[in-house]
């Protein structure tokens, strides 16, 4: 099982409160304020509060722009000994990552010493999606990504209050940041803790309480299905391959199922193709796809959604090995295209080709799948932002609409007919790289169309923002959890 230091969030108490700012007996006051204190922000309704901004405006010492932060110890007159002012900026309309990024700011900038309760007093024109999203950047701002330290570097807030809030609104936000941070802490388990069987054993534990149901396929299941793409990839480790595959039944069962794929490579040395030790050595986040599907299937049981979802996730490590798959291999993946292995750390395609077939058979209406597969896209749009591909616009909008909503950046990527000659292989049906390094995310991208048959399929490519080099303004380092708040919210849509 995880650390008991990473299961925090389960014992987190959110509630609402109708407190004032100033006489909030709590461990630290947030508050959100717009650029240059509008006059009709409801924080002036508190005297105290309205003095202390005023004087710190006119000293410059406090703007309010977008993300601006200010910490003020022993504020006079206030009953919480600290008070943090998080600025709102002169954004005519706050979406729902404008809400969490906020919090998740405000959260880290205080998270580093114990604080045991923590009061958020945000914009009273938020919406109800909104303030979910605030109350889940506090959970998951305060939490770290030091789950082996012996002294943490964030202490996680215990008690959360939150102001114009009701309980199912405190309840949602509880469980998202609680379902973000699930898959950072997958993401930041060390490849020596989480492996295909370990990671199988996370899933059963999420499954335990029968709001969802697991199908594991083990090495001799594989081997029996024909899953010889994913095999080829993990016959270089010691460590067995594992298919999972979480079910949510939120509806009828012969209803519409909504289908998430993963890439779980649990670690990639890149194999024969052996990366580089700079390269490798956050390559433990290779699994960043899966870890989203299994945070997004824990959001959606623990929420009720009236929907049925299915969560597949494939299971390898990427190892070299006398018995590691070779360049020069010809693989036939579970759905009879055979494939030209050029570059074995061109793995990933490889395991989702096979998963992605199961997914058509077992029903899919329309797949989502999340992979850390590309360089070239983080070449292509940096570290923060998500490529995404489609074989059906109006899929890919719903998709984009989502991420946009809850400000997890992504943009579309073409996928123009002529890339499919660039895969197209003289002694199989198709080849694992494309031609020569260019446009790398989208020939990897044509590479899995070819195993997702007529269904609407979205591909999301997040090798840039799956994991962090180095903090941000509201996140330590490691795994980011991407793209979990986003495919909640593309379920909950789904639903209406």
């Amino acid at each position: 099982m995880l650390p008991q230091e990473w299961q925090s969030n389960k014992m987190k108490k959110i509630s609402p409160i109708s407190t004032s700012p100033s006489n909030t007996e709590a461990d630290a006051v947030i508050v959100t304020l717009p650029q240059n204190g509008a006059p009709t922000s409801p924080v002036y309704a508190d005297p105290r509060l309205t003095e202390l901004v005023v004087s710190l405006m006119s000293n410059r010492e406090f703007e309010g722009k977008l993300y601006e932060t200010l910490v003020v110890h022993r504020p006079a007159g206030f009953a919480a000994p600290l008070l943090v002012l998080i600025g709102l900026g002169n954004v005519d309309s706050h979406t729902s990552g404008h809400a969490f990024r906020l919090c998740a700011t405000a959260a880290r900038a205080i998270s580093n010493k114990l604080r045991s309760t923590v009061a958020l007093f945000a914009d009273a024109h938020w919406s109800a999606k909104q303030r979910s999203h605030a109350i889940a950047g506090l959970c998951v701002g305060s939490q770290g990504n030091d789950g082996y330290r012996q002294e943490p570097n964030r202490y996680p807030f215990e008690q959360i209050w939150c102001a114009g809030c009701t309980d199912d609104i405190c309840e949602r936000g509880h469980v998202l940041g609680e379902s973000v941070n699930l898959a950072r802490t997958l993401v930041n388990e060390p490849p020596s803790h989480l492996y295909p069987e370990t990671f199988i054993e996370r899933m059963k534990a999420l499954a335990g309480d029968g709001a969802m149901s697991l199908e594991v396929w083990d090495e001799h299941k594989l081997h029996a299905e024909n899953c010889r793409s994913l095999l080829a990839v993990a016959q270089g480790s010691a460590r067995p391959p594992r298919l999972g595959i979480l079910r949510y039944q939120g509806t009828q069962p012969d209803g519409h199922w909504l289908t998430l794929v993963g890439k779980g490579v649990t670690f990639d040395s890149g194999g024969l193709s052996l990366k580089p030790s700079e390269s490798m050595k956050t390559m433990k986040c290779d699994m960043g796809g899966a870890a989203a599907v299994v945070g997004a299937l824990h959001a959606a049981s623990r929420l009720k959604l009236p929907v049925n979802v299915m969560g597949l996730v494939g299971l390898v490590e990427n190892m070299p090995s006398a018995n590691a798959y070779k360049l020069g291999d010809v693989v036939t993946a579970r759905n009879g295209k055979t494939i030209e292995v050029l570059n074995t750390d061109a793995e990933g395609r490889m395991v989702l080709a096979d998963v992605l077939d199961v997914a058509v058979e077992y029903g899919a209406d329309r797949i989502i799948d999340l992979a850390t597969l590309t360089g070239a896209c983080v070449v292509a749009l940096g570290q923060d932002v998500a490529g995404v591909m489609t074989n059906d616009q109006d899929w890919c909008d719903s998709v984009l609409e989502c991420s946009q909503e809850c400000g997890e950046f992504a943009w579309q990527l073409p996928m123009f007919a002529e890339y499919r000659e660039q895969i197209r292989s003289d002694i199989a049906d198709i080849k694992n790289v494309g031609n020569g390094r260019w446009g790398g995310a989208i020939t990897a991208a044509k590479f899995l169309e070819e195993f997702v048959s007529n269904v609407p399929w979205v591909h999301i490519d997040i090798a840039g923002p799956a994991y962090l080099d180095r903090p941000s303004a509201m996140l330590d380092a490691g795994g980011s959890g991407v793209m979990v708040r986003t495919l909640t919210e593309l379920i909950a849509r789904h639903t209406t």
